[in-house]
């Protein structure tokens, strides 16, 4: 049996270029729904920093979710009930990677500047996170069954 790679920098060449921009695309936005509620949601609406995270995660999901089944992964059947909550665990997964960087960075290393948390977190988490949540989308969310090559699923 042929050994599989899960996730390779060198396999990212063999995904199709629109597949990748659209994916990148839709996280955007989705960022940018997440930024934004949870800046409301902690400013003007005054709630408390945990639930105005988990609604604005919940709502930046949901975006990327319909930006990719409308969008960059359009006509690959399912069950959008069984997608969507494949796709949270995904994007909860995600989340759970840029955690750790950070807990890593912070608690383990003694990296406790500003600094060190953004680039622990937002930087080589979200890379890292990023990097699992193209995969899963593209094997676990949106499975494509006669797709063959590295990034298969």
């Amino acid at each position: 049996m042929p050994r599989r790679k899960l996730l390779s920098f060198a396999a990212v060449g063999s995904v199709p270029r629109r597949e990748l921009l659209g994916f990148v695309t839709v996280g955007f936005f989705a960022y940018a729904a997440d930024l934004a509620l949870f800046t409301y949601l902690r400013g003007p609406a005054a709630l408390d920093p945990l639930t105005a995270k988990a609604l604005s995660f919940a709502a930046g999901c949901t975006v990327a979710y319909a930006g990719n089944a409308l969008g960059t992964y359009r006509g690959r059947g399912g069950s959008p009930w069984r997608q969507y909550a494949v796709f949270l665990a995904v994007n909860v997964a995600g989340a759970l990677v840029q955690l750790l960087c950070l807990t890593v960075s912070h608690y383990g290393l003694g990296l406790t500047s500003q600094r060190a948390d953004t680039v622990s977190g937002a930087g080589i988490g979200m890379a890292l996170a990023t990097l699992l949540r193209f995969w899963g989308t593209r094997t676990l969310v949106f499975r494509n069954e006669g797709r063959v090559g590295p990034w298969t699923g």
